[in-house]
């Protein structure tokens, strides 16, 4: 005969069994009955799974503005692990009042386990924000941060793949009064790249957003037998034509997306395909655009030949 669950001691369910669930178990286990959904939503349990997967988020100052979510970290957790799929709202008039500042909570791992964690908060209220393009750098421009990650492989091009597969990123912009979060990675990275230039390693994150997507770049260096080094990590948003979104247009964008966007279980494969169909659409409007170019410019030598060979043949007949 089964006892019923209730017959076992809180203690020792919430101490040996709900400690070992991640994220998504526990909160299955919330919704299987009302005497789990109680144990459940203990806070110390969803503090520590945001802190496993979410280093950063250890933060005092993150910390702080978590607690005041309304229910702490697990609607912090509800907010940020599944992934994020946003059709922006064309915006409104007059548009809604920033923010004095938004947190991103970063978090780089490897394998699993953490190369970097760092917390930045960024003042959205000043004119360079609001009248430039929206670009966040986590790092200081001169700031290289030293990893425990050995570059081993002696093919760079290798080292790039193995990059691509293993090194996974999570950005969590955090919205302090409003109470939202959202992560606005792809998780695991949907492209990396060599810079044409310094030959530097990139590695690329996005959030396709229909006509707009966030694109997270983390950019590496170092010699092989050495540690990798890290020397970028930023956050731009970018529109279907290949334009920087300026930061308050992206800022609305941003605020919507933490509010209405629909979380979703994340999928890697879904991301690289929603990347892809992206940057196709974005070279199809190029080439699209091109063709118009040169038409109209075809049109304007047409015109302009018609009107001199006018002029020439006016010219003429008059002497």
């Amino acid at each position: 005969m089964m006892s019923d669950i209730t017959t076992v001691h809180s203690d020792i369910i919430q101490s040996h069994i709900l400690t070992r669930l991640d994220g998504p178990a526990l909160a299955s286990a919330a919704s299987a009955t009302a005497h789990l959904r109680r144990l459940c939503t203990e806070h110390h349990l969803w503090r520590n799974i945001c802190a496993a997967n979410w280093p950063s988020l250890t933060d005092p100052f993150a910390a702080a503005l978590v607690a005041a979510f309304p229910a702490g970290h697990r609607s912090l957790f509800s907010d940020a692990f599944p992934a994020l799929q946003h059709t922006p709202n064309p915006i409104p008039e007059p548009a809604p009042v920033p923010p004095e500042e938004l947190l991103s909570a970063v978090d780089i791992l490897y394998k699993g386990k953490s190369v970097l964690s760092r917390t930045l908060r960024t003042e959205t209220r000043k004119g360079w924000f609001l009248c430039s393009p929206l670009w966040v750098d986590l790092l200081d421009p001169n700031e290289v941060v030293p990893t425990a990650l050995v570059f081993t492989q002696n093919d760079e091009s290798q080292w790039l793949s193995h990059l691509h597969q293993h090194l996974s990123l999570s950005w969590i912009m955090i919205h302090p009064t409003r109470h939202r979060a959202a992560n606005l990675s792809s998780r695991r990275a949907v492209g990396a790249r060599r810079h044409w230039l310094t030959g530097e390693l990139e590695i690329l994150y996005a959030l396709p957003m229909d006509d707009v997507q966030c694109v997270i770049k983390v950019t590496c260096c170092g010699k092989v037998g050495g540690a990798v080094h890290v020397r970028e990590v930023s956050l731009t948003m970018e529109d279907i034509e290949g334009r920087h979104v300026m930061g308050r247009e992206g800022l609305v964008i941003l605020q919507d997306a933490m509010e209405t966007g629909k979380r979703v279980k994340p999928d890697a494969e879904e991301a690289v395909r929603r990347f892809d169909k992206f940057c196709s659409l974005r070279r199809e409007r190029k080439e699209r655009r091109m063709k118009r170019d040169k038409a109209m410019d075809l049109l304007a030598m047409l015109v302009a030949f018609s009107v001199f060979a006018t002029l020439f043949c006016f010219m003429a007949f008059s002497a």
